[in-house]
């Protein structure tokens, strides 16, 4: 039986004028309560190199999260609650939605919504109540290792950010 998983609070302020959804986080990443903690997964790697124009990010994630809030980068995650077995995202099962419309209306700074994956962005689409011309919105290719694009054309794809910020 799958276990119901819950997601974390958002990671943003005022400044923020991107937000960037996940579905819900996986094992590794709530074992550690920081959003993507598996070594394996992309995110800031490629957030880091479009950005900074590092190879690598520091290790410290509190670190790793006041770059995002120097940029204007916000995260979250499409499910506040599921039940999943493992992390793949094709078992969520019960999803239940982050209240967005709440966030839009204490963050209106925010311009856009990037989805990390297609699975993302579809789930969104499936459980969002938010009228769809609210907020302009881009999916980009999952930063996660079951994803086998090249690191290099997700690093390309993921430069559309830098645009609105």
């Amino acid at each position: 039986m799958a276990r119901v998983i819950k997601s974390f609070e958002p990671i943003i302020d005022d400044n923020s004028m991107v937000l960037i959804l996940g579905t819900m986080p996986g094992p590794e990443s709530l074992k550690k309560n920081q959003y993507y903690a598996n070594p394996r997964n992309q995110f800031w790697k490629i957030i880091y190199h479009i950005l900074d124009e590092r190879e690598e990010p520091p290790s410290d994630y509190e670190e790793r999260i006041k770059f995002l809030a120097k940029n204007g980068i916000a995260l979250w995650d499409v499910l506040k609650s599921c039940e999943r077995e493992g992390a793949n995202d094709s078992n969520i099962r019960n999803g239940k939605p982050n209240n967005f419309k709440s966030l839009l209306r204490i963050y209106p700074n925010l311009q856009r919504i990037f989805f990390n994956g297609k699975d993302a962005r579809e789930l969104f689409k499936k459980v969002n109540v938010l009228n769809p011309n609210l907020i302009d919105s881009t999916p980009l290719p999952s930063t996660s290792r079951a994803n086998m694009n090249a690191v290099a054309e997700k690093i390309e794809a993921w430069r559309k950010i830098k645009d609105f910020l």
